[in-house]
C-alpha cells in the first residue's frame, strides 16, 4: 500500500489574529535594529575610548561589540529570506 499524498500548506485565516501577529513580529525586528545600531554606537565609542587611553581589554571589547552588532543587524534583516529558504528546502525533503 502506498501512503496518500498530504498537502498541507500555511493557512493564514485559520486562527483569529495572525494578522496581528505579523504585525507584532515586524515591529519587534524594528526594535532589534534599533538596538543593534545604538550597540554598534556605544561599541564603536568604547572601542575608540580604549585605543586612545592604550587600554587594549577596553578596545577588544569594543571591536566584539562592533562585529556581535553588525551580525545582529544582519540577523534582523536577514530573518524573513532565512525562514523562507528553509521553508522551501524543508518542502522539497
Amino acid at each position: 500500500m502506498v501512503p496518500m499524498n498530504i498537502d498541507i500548506t500555511p493557512n493564514d485565516s485559520g486562527l483569529p489574529g495572525i494578522s496581528q501577529l505579523r504585525t507584532i513580529v515586524g515591529a519587534v525586528m524594528t526594535v532589534g535594529l534599533i538596538l543593534s545600531v545604538l550597540a554598534l554606537i556605544v561599541s564603536a565609542i568604547v572601542w575608540g575610548f580604549g585605543s586612545n587611553s592604550s587600554n587594549p581589554h577596553l578596545a577588544s571589547r569594543g571591536k566584539v561589540g562592533v562585529l556581535v552588532s553588525c551580525g545582529a543587524a544582519v540577523l534582523c534583516g536577514a530573518a524573513v529570506t532565512l525562514i523562507n529558504f528553509f521553508w522551501a528546502v524543508g518542502q522539497q525533503v
